[in-house]
């Protein structure tokens, strides 16, 4: 399968009042029976967590030091998420924002004004991900997956996320390496709540969707390995992700700039 996506023209779009989310091919899917986390998925993902945890931990204790100098505290981000459908769990990050009561929802240009100049950093560097190790090693998350959504979403969709949320969620996967850069550049464009709010369900949410859904079809050890290394890679090479044509080894092909062919696209909307 290959996957064509011409964003560049799809962010021209305006943004309008959502009357509806576009992703009535969900039904066409077939259904996939529960998956949930495999032994050895599990086993890679608390060995890896811990490895990692090893030369990282200096990082976490550094950057929690300077983030209670110049932020004070809370040093973390916690938030409601969901890990399977009924199952929450309180997703960690470090704290790149101002406080505001009830702040809810995706961040559009209308929250940046909250971002810290620390914040920008380890947003940018991915950094404020790294707590999310102690997710993984309690098993709420693995290292690939969906994003674990906000409970809004799935209450929204509970269908739909009833397919998704059958892969425990992760701090990486398909959708977030391909699709990632380009729903931040929507976002920024919305001055406004509502408008991002009418954005992220009419453009972002059933992209990323369909791509966690051909994830779930095309799943493996592999497959995990290939999200780990070009996420990876995607954080320290500048323009990594902008490099052309890119083939996963399940022979799923990812194909950028290029006009969408009707058979093979993947709807955003």
């Amino acid at each position: 399968m290959t996957i064509h996506h011409d964003w560049d023209r799809r962010q021209n779009r305006s943004v309008e009042p959502a009357q509806g989310v576009g992703i009535s091919w969900i039904n066409d899917e077939k259904q996939v029976k529960r998956i949930g986390m495999t032994f050895g998925k599990r086993a890679f993902d608390f060995s890896f967590a811990l490895l990692l945890l090893v030369p990282l931990s200096f990082v976490i204790l550094l950057v929690a030091i300077v983030l209670l100098v110049t932020q004070g505290r809370p040093l973390f981000y916690v938030a409601p998420r969901m890990r399977a459908p009924g199952e929450k769990f309180n997703l960690l990050k470090f704290r790149t924002m101002l406080l505001e009561a009830h702040d809810s929802g995706a961040t559009g240009a209308h929250k940046h004004w909250r971002i810290t100049r620390v914040g920008r950093f380890l947003r940018r560097t991915r950094i404020d991900e790294l707590p999310q190790l102690f997710n993984i090693l309690r098993g709420d998350m693995s290292f690939v997956g969906p994003r674990p959504p906000l409970p809004e979403y799935v209450e929204r969709f509970p269908s739909l996320y009833n397919q998704v949320l059958r892969n425990r969620p992760g701090v990486t996967g398909l959708a977030t390496m391909i699709y990632h850069a380009h729903e931040d550049r929507i976002m920024a464009r919305c001055k406004t709540a509502e408008a991002t709010e009418a954005a992220y369900y009419r453009r972002c949410l059933p992209t990323k969707l369909r791509l966690d859904l051909i994830y779930q079809r095309r799943r493996g050890l592999r497959m995990d390995l290939w999200i780990i290394w070009h996420t990876a890679m995607t954080v320290l090479v500048p323009n990594w992700q902008g490099r052309g044509r890119r083939r996963l080894p399940s022979g799923v092909t990812v194909v950028a700039n290029q006009k969408s062919s009707p058979k093979e696209q993947v709807p955003a909307e």
